[in-house]
């Protein structure tokens, strides 16, 4: 693969006939610009819609890039850089001369007005329309919108050696101490109690203790709402807070799953972006309702929000009138020293604070709590009924014990020690495999995040590391477009013996030649 794109085949560039490609080129055009997005990404996403939509079933062949390019009105190199941009992502791939074609399966159903129902999928939503006995499903823009914000690893392959974040690490939960958490609490949830919107304030009392205590807050029982998640409650808040005709502010890149539930409500989301000191604090927009961020350890790149930028973050939401989602994703698996307080702590009125418990205790407990000024938390307990349950009463008495008995606190202990291991170890290694890369340490988390020098792009490496047996996840689908390349390998789920192995076929994978280009 040719330096850093896709790289230009005879086919590709005469311009052969790509079948339904021809039809559906008549009438493409580009979709309505996000604010601050790239020319290219703009492009990305239009092609992007007409294959999730259908348009471009798997296999077909896309036209010459110049006669795309010029459908599109956009230069040729615009256009090369939104298919690289989707190849990382799965959606296309090059087959030497018969051009690029594309390679995610979708099955289209035709759009059918049903009598008394608005069509199920309007013109330009970029959702594929499934269906029901025959006719599509009258979905909600909502739901259409939720839809379209989807962000999955694409393809089912087995690789010998997986670094694609987000896999379970069962070996560093606390099981014994869980069990005998559940166990002791068992027959307490068999009896009748008084229904709590906020859940047992048992449990609000022991996470109040813990935030204040290990994360500088400033928290009250009754500023604790118990969750499902960080997911469940981004969609609560989202749903409270934003409307069309709003604005929302993330990360970029930032995790897929919040930028979606914002952007299901028809707000404006727009991606401020992200350097080696966290979001720049100075390239925030206005007239925000809400902001979302991992001052803590920012995903997927890692660092920490500086104290300057934390003043600056919260001057403007006092400006705005905004409210700031502080995801304290990871904080709890800090591995070099102490995790930086969390912004809640400085300004409890405007941050509303995330937290779960998945990755450092157990995903199967959906043990998970937001910390809200109390008219926030009037709000979502009368809307809560509408849309959500309390988690299981179970699960949270277990968690108020692990986490009062200093079981939580000594389990962390272990856990740090093995995650920094793991990554030492990895680290090592690719110092030995991949000389002269930018391979950094992180302070949290379970994944390195590796910047790729020029040359290189996030379709190449994936490629390369993928016919090794390698797999990685690329930060192309966590970014709105412009972020440089870079991809994450998680680390926490390997043995040292994988990971060791992991290293030695990417360094194989990756080996430049003499020219030093891919």
């Amino acid at each position: 693969m040719a330096g850093t794109r896709i790289p230009l085949t005879a086919s590709a560039q005469d311009g052969a006939p790509g079948g339904l490609a021809d039809g559906w080129l008549d009438t493409l055009t580009l979709s309505d610009p996000h604010p601050g997005e790239t020319r290219h990404a703009l492009v990305a996403r239009t092609l992007r819609s007409a294959v999730t939509r259908g348009l471009l079933p798997e296999g077909t062949r896309l036209p010459g890039h110049r006669r795309l390019a010029q459908r599109l009105g956009v230069s040729r190199n615009t256009l090369v850089d939104a298919l690289t941009q989707l190849h990382a992502e799965g959606y296309v791939r090059p087959r030497g001369r018969s051009g690029t074609v594309i390679s995610v399966p979708v099955i289209s159903v035709p759009v059918i007005s049903v009598p008394g129902h608005a069509p199920m999928v309007p013109p330009g939503s970029g959702v594929t329309a499934p269906a029901q006995n025959g006719r599509p499903l009258p979905l909600s823009a909502w739901a259409i919108r939720a839809l379209e914000g989807q962000v999955e690893e694409v393809g089912g392959d087995r690789f010998a050696v997986d670094f694609r974040v987000g896999q379970p690490v069962p070996d560093l939960y606390p099981e014994a101490a869980w069990t005998q958490a559940l166990a002791r609490r068992a027959a307490q949830v068999t009896h009748a109690h008084a229904h709590d919107p906020l859940g047992p304030l048992e449990t609000r009392r022991a996470l109040a203790a813990y935030l204040n205590a290990q994360r500088g807050a400033r928290v009250t029982p009754d500023m604790v709402m118990l969750t499902g998640g960080t997911q469940s409650a981004l969609d609560a808040l989202a749903r409270v807070f934003l409307e069309p005709g709003r604005l929302a502010v993330v990360e970029d890149p930032t995790y897929a799953g919040a930028r979606a539930a914002l952007a299901a409500t028809g707000a404006d989301v727009t991606g401020v972006p992200v350097d080696d000191r966290g979001l720049q604090t100075g390239a925030l927009p206005p007239g925000a309702t809400l902001a979302y961020v991992t001052p803590g350890c920012q995903y997927p790149t890692a660092v920490s929000l500086g104290a300057d930028r934390r003043q600056a973050l919260i001057a403007w939401a006092a400006a705005a009138n905004a409210f700031i989602l502080e995801d304290d994703y990871a904080a709890d698996l800090h591995l070099t020293s102490r995790p930086p307080p969390v912004l809640q702590g400085l300004a409890p009125d405007r941050v509303i604070l995330l937290g779960s418990f998945s990755k450092s205790l157990a995903p199967v407990t959906r043990s998970g709590f937001l910390v809200a000024p109390p008219g926030v938390l009037r709000v979502l307990t009368g809307t809560r009924p509408l849309t959500d349950r309390l988690p299981g009463r179970l699960d949270a008495l277990a968690l108020a014990d692990v986490l009062a008995s200093g079981a939580y606190a000594r389990h962390l202990r272990r856990a740090r020690t093995a995650v920094q291991r793991r990554q030492e170890v990895l680290l090592g290694a690719l110092r030995t495999h991949l000389p002269g890369w930018p391979v950094l340490p992180v302070a949290s988390g379970l994944h390195l995040y590796l910047p790729l020098p020029p040359p290189w792009t996030e379709a190449d490496v994936l490629a390369r590391a993928a016919r090794q047996g390698v797999a990685l996840s690329p930060v192309a689908p966590l970014s709105q477009g412009g972020h440089p390349p870079a991809v994450l390998l998680g680390f926490a789920a390997l043995s040292t013996t994988e990971l060791t192995d992991g290293a030695a076929r990417l360094g194989r994978a990756l080996r430049q030649g003499a020219d030093g280009r891919p």
